[in-house]
């Protein structure tokens, strides 16, 4: 009988503590000059890969602070960190396993073309997942909704971002817009810190 509660306790300070690990926001402190992501994406149509490539992203020096480079534009981080907030925001900050909200976003693409996703998004995990980079934690976050264009598109739309906190970006992409299947995995990342 002992063990038998021993073990019941132990399983709810586990699922207890996995459902209170919060994530905020990173800062520019958190950021260290020289850092490196890459990752390798690819659409496929009915299983034929139709496109592929890689980015990159580099903590580098700019403007007298940091910024991020990824191969051709530099932004500066506290542009991206100390952005207004939005009632509809991409990610919700603090992370939390359980937390809910809506998502909206307007875009144009290279093209042109505009158009709208409204997603409702949830995370529904902190996990560990295994990319080519290697093993993290992660916080498996569901996007599911309506994207919209000016060219009379309309259809439903899935995304799954797996966020990591150590890495302080995702580190694996997964959409799904009923026409393909588009994966983006991250396969290296670099901080001079831990070299």
């Amino acid at each position: 009988m002992t063990r038998k509660v021993i073990f019941h306790f132990a399983l709810l300070l586990i699922f207890s503590n996995c459902a209170s690990t919060k994530t905020n926001q990173p800062t520019l402190n958190d950021y260290t000059v020289g850092e490196k992501w890459t990752w390798k994406w690819e659409r496929a149509v009915e299983g034929e890969i139709r496109a592929q490539g890689e980015d990159i992203q580099e903590v580098v020096d700019y403007n007298g602070t940091m910024g991020l480079w990824n191969g051709v534009d530099t932004v500066q981080i506290s542009k991206t960190t100390n952005h207004k907030k939005s009632s509809t925001p991409f990610r919700n900050w603090p992370l939390q396993v359980g937390k809910k909200w809506k998502y909206e976003s307007e875009w144009e693409n290279d093209e042109g073309t505009t158009g709208k996703t409204i997603q409702d998004a949830e995370i529904v995990s902190f996990e560990e997942l295994n990319v080519v980079a290697g093993t993290f934690k992660a916080y498996k976050i569901e996007y599911k909704g309506i994207v919209t264009n000016s060219r009379g598109f309309k259809g439903e739309m899935t995304d799954i971002w797996w966020y990591s906190p150590d890495l302080k970006t995702y580190i694996k992409h997964v959409n799904e817009d009923g026409y393909g299947v588009y994966v983006n995995e991250l396969t290296s990342y670099s901080n001079p810190e831990l070299q």
